[in-house]
């Protein structure tokens, strides 16, 4: 498998769903980037990757 292929990737719809669904509207332009930039510095890839590995016994 190609090392540098994309495996997860969220949209502006995975925002703006996620939005409604929470604040019931729809997040301006400013405020997707703000909610992408602490999603960045915050989102626990490696923790999650660890867990799901081991979730699916795939440990040695």
């Amino acid at each position: 498998m190609n090392k540098n292929k994309i495996l997860y990737k969220l949209s502006v719809e995975d925002f703006q769903n996620v939005a409604f669904q929470e604040i019931y509207r729809e997040l301006t332009a400013k405020e997707i980037e703000i909610v992408k930039n602490s999603l960045e510095n915050n989102i626990p890839w490696y923790d999650l990757i660890a867990n799901s590995i081991s979730e699916n016994k795939l440990t040695s």
